[in-house]
C-alpha cells in the first residue's frame, strides 16, 4: 500500500498529541475534524495504527513512536498486508501466522517481555494467567450479540441473508468480527443486545433468583445492559434503576423504549453516599460497580499506558461504599449481585471479603472470574450473595 508511510506519520502525530485525558476515539474524532483531507479509507487505516500502538502497553517503551508502531503491527497481525512498505526484508522474511514465532523475533531485536504489556500485573486476581492475559491485548476483541427471547432464529437468518459471518457460542450468543456492520440489519435492543460474552454469562447468576416477579434494583444502571438481561432472564420483574447523572438516566430511558421496557422506576442518586431516595427493599440488587475497567482494555488499549495504580485503590474504596449503602435495601432471602469488569483482586476478591465481614447475614452463593481472553471477549468478575 503506497500510502502506508503517510498513514504511519499521521498516527505518530496523533500519538504525540494524545495525553490520555479523554478516550482515544474522541481524540481521533477531533483530529479528523481538523484534518479534513483524510477520506474514510484514510481514517480507517490511521485509526487502526493508533490503536495498534497502544496495544503494546508499556512494552518496548524505549523505542521511538514510529518503531513501536511497526513492532506493534508485526505482533498484532498474522501477515504483513497491507503494511509491507514499512518493513525491510529482515522483517518480511520472518513474518509468521504463529504469534509465538513473531514474539521470538521481536525478542531477538529488542528487550521484550509479554507481561510488560499489562500494567500492575502483580495486582491480578487469582486464576488469571498473566502472560496469556497480557498477550490477549494484541488482539481486537470480537463483537458479541445476545438475541432476545424468541428472536434467535430471525437474527441468524438476517445475518445469513446479508452474508455477515457469525459464530454461535451459546444458546443466545453470537460472535462477529468487531468491524461487522449490523445497525441497519438488526433492531438493536429490540431483537439483539450488543453485550460482551462475559457480561452475558452473568445471566446464569441472575437465574438463581427463585421468586416470581421479583423486585429488582439495578443501582449502577449505566446504559442498562444488565437491566435488560435481568428482564430477559427473570421474565417478569418490578424494576428500579438508578445512576449518578440525569444524562445517564435520560439515555437509559431511550434504550428501554427500544427494548420494550416500559414499567420501571428511575431516579438519580450518588450511591457512594447513603441512599435516602428509596425506602423499599428488593429481592435482587444488581451492583455493576464503577471500576477500573481493566478487563475491557482490549477494546480501549490506550488504558494500558495511561492507567495509574492509585486508581485501583480509588475504585476499591468506592465499591465498598456502594455495597455498604445498597445492601441495607436487600429484602429477606434477597440476592445481592456484585459485578466488575476488573481483573484486579482489590476490586474483586477483596470486595467479597469486605462484604462478608460487614454483612454477616449474607452468604456467598457463588463467585466467578469470567475469563474472556480465550474467547476474544472481556474479562469480568461476579459474586452472588443471599441474605439469610
Amino acid at each position: 500500500m503506497k500510502f502506508a508511510p503517510s498513514y504511519l506519520q499521521s498516527a505518530v502525530n496523533i500519538i504525540n498529541q494524545y495525553d490520555g485525558s479523554e478516550p482515544l476515539q474522541h481524540h481521533l474524532k477531533k483530529y479528523f475534524a481538523e484534518h479534513k483531507k483524510h477520506g474514510s479509507k484514510d481514517r480507517k487505516y490511521i485509526t487502526s495504527l493508533s490503536y495498534t500502538f497502544y496495544r503494546l502497553g508499556e512494552a518496548l517503551n524505549n523505542l521511538s513512536i514510529e518503531e513501536r508502531i511497526k513492532a506493534a503491527i508485526f505482533l498484532c497481525n498474522s501477515n504483513a498486508t497491507p503494511w509491507q512498505a514499512l518493513y525491510n526484508e529482515e522483517w518480511l522474511s520472518v513474518w509468521s501466522e504463529v504469534l509465538t514465532e513473531r514474539i521470538s523475533f521481536v525478542r531477538t531485536k529488542y528487550s521484550f517481555t509479554a507481561t510488560s504489556i499489562f500494567p500492575f500485573i502483580e495486582e491480578l486476581s487469582v486464576g488469571i494467567q498473566p502472560e496469556t492475559f497480557a498477550l490477549s491485548h494484541l488482539t481486537q476483541p470480537d463483537l458479541f450479540l445476545r438475541a432476545r427471547p424468541g428472536k434467535n432464529k430471525a437474527v441468524q437468518q438476517k445475518l445469513e441473508q446479508h452474508n455477515i459471518p457469525f459464530t454461535v457460542i451459546g444458546e443466545h450468543t453470537l460472535a462477529l468480527t468487531n468491524a461487522s456492520k449490523i445497525d441497519t440489519i438488526l433492531a438493536i435492543d429490540k431483537e439483539v443486545v450488543v453485550q460482551d460474552y462475559s457480561s452475558q454469562r452473568v445471566g446464569a447468576l441472575m437465574s438463581l433468583v427463585e421468586k416470581k416477579q421479583p423486585t429488582v434494583w439495578d443501582c449502577c444502571a449505566a446504559s442498562g445492559g444488565k437491566s435488560i438481561l435481568a428482564t430477559d432472564v427473570l421474565i417478569k420483574i418490578k424494576l428500579t434503576v438508578s445512576d449518578i447523572r440525569q444524562s445517564i438516566i435520560h439515555n437509559l430511558k431511550q434504550r428501554f423504549g427500544r427494548a420494550g421496557i416500559n414499567l420501571y422506576n428511575a431516579f438519580v442518586a450518588d450511591i457512594g453516599q447513603p441512599v435516602t431516595s428509596i425506602d423499599q427493599q428488593f429481592d435482587l440488587i444488581i451492583c455493576d460497580a464503577p471500576c477500573s475497567g481493566s478487563g475491557t482494555w482490549g477494546r480501549t488499549p490506550e488504558q494500558l499506558q495511561f492507567f495509574t495504580k492509585d486508581k485501583i485503590n480509588y475504585y476499591a474504596s468506592l465499591q465498598k461504599k456502594i455495597a455498604a449503602n445498597t445492601i441495607p435495601h436487600l429484602a429477606k432471602d434477597g440476592y445481592f449481585l456484585y459485578i466488575t469488569c476488573s481483573v484486579y483482586k482489590k476490586e474483586n476478591e477483596e470486595a467479597v471479603a469486605f462484604i462478608l465481614k460487614q454483612f454477616p447475614e449474607l452468604q456467598l452463593v457463588k463467585q466467578e472470574l469470567l475469563l474472556g481472553y480465550e474467547q476474544k471477549a472481556d474479562s469480568m468478575f461476579a459474586a452472588m450473595f443471599k441474605k439469610i
